[in-house]
């Protein structure tokens, strides 16, 4: 019977991701919109967005290979089981063992590469570009990756998130390195998820475009699920950085009920004040230039080797 209940919980989670990642979505473009002032389109305005994409055929070119028409339902899985791997609103669950740092780092770069691979099957120059630019990106956004986990993993003595979870809450104090990898963490969400100042997800400019660019050619149910995977992907850095630096109010391994209530009331609070801080640093700054982001994200490397350096002078002494 326990088992069976872990499992159920652990299903709760993956159903709850995949449904609010699309409201996340609508909160923001709500937010910005309103920050301009403007009346904005319904929050629920994604979910029916893709409904209607759903409903739609799906247009394929003819020198499409199977690698195009498969891409989508790869890069779908791969982020929704990272995304569900991240401890939302309870921590130790049934797959929490899963939940390492390194196997969602891995996970996100399986669906980047088969996004660019996607972005260059049919041939077009956009897709070309969209792809080139993305692998440019990561180039640098992985390493930062990589260097914010091993700062995470010398604090807490862990890369395992519910670990990590729980020393934070345990000892929670500040220190100069977890300061730098929560700047470097936020510059690679707004870097992976291509928002501004990266790319702006609300135009469609050629010379300027990246994610959309490699998923110009798709319509239909594939471009459902894509975007279905991109919400997912806000979904899970906004978690993530919640799971790692703002802990408290999470059900620990062995609460009931109604921890875990609280736990998801929390949760879907911090998705809120997360995607809100995001849309306000949006509308305050312009988007760079494409020859500029690299300077933008190394930033991002730079500060997590600088809290690894940190973290082990500080040790040696």
């Amino acid at each position: 019977m326990g088992l069976i209940l872990a499992i159920l919980v652990q299903g709760i989670q993956m159903v709850l991701v995949l449904a609010l990642a699309p409201g996340l979505v609508g909160f923001t473009r709500k937010v910005k919109a309103r920050l301009l002032r403007r009346k904005g389109p319904s929050i629920l305005q994604p979910y029916r967005d893709l409904l209607r994409l759903v409903r739609k055929e799906a247009v394929l070119a003819d020198n499409a290979s199977w690698l195009f028409r498969n891409a989508p339902y790869l890069i779908f899985a791969t982020t929704w089981v990272a995304a569900a791997l991240v401890p939302t609103f309870a921590a130790g669950l049934h797959f929490s063992w899963a939940a390492d740092l390194i196997a969602i780092t891995a996970l996100l770069g399986s669906a980047r590469f088969f996004l660019a691979l996607a972005g260059m099957d049919i041939g077009t120059s956009f897709g070309g570009i969209g792809s080139s630019r993305e692998m440019l990106f990561s180039t640098l956004a992985e390493p930062a990756m990589i260097m914010i986990v091993f700062t995470v993993a010398l604090v807490a003595g862990s890369t395992q998130l519910s670990t990590v979870a729980a020393f934070m809450v345990d000892h929670s104090t500040l220190r100069v390195s977890l300061g730098l990898a929560l700047i470097g963490l936020i510059i690679v969400a707004l870097t992976e998820n291509a928002r501004v100042p990266v790319d702006n997800p609300a135009t469609h400019l050629e010379l300027t475009m990246v994610h959309e660019a490699m998923v110009l050619e798709y319509s239909g149910r594939h471009l459902a699920v894509i975007e279905l995977a991109s919400a997912l992907k806000l979904l899970l850095y906004i978690s993530l950085i919640a799971c790692i630096f703002a802990p408290w109010g999470m059900a620990r391994q062995g609460d009931g009920l109604v921890e875990m209530a609280i736990g998801a009331v929390t949760w879907v609070g911090k998705l809120a004040v997360g995607g809100f801080l995001m849309v306000v640093f949006e509308t305050a700054i312009a988007k760079m230039r494409v020859f500029r982001v690299p300077e933008f994200v190394g930033g991002a490397l730079m500060l997590g080797l600088l809290g690894t350096l940190l973290l082990f002078v500080s040790r040696s002494f």
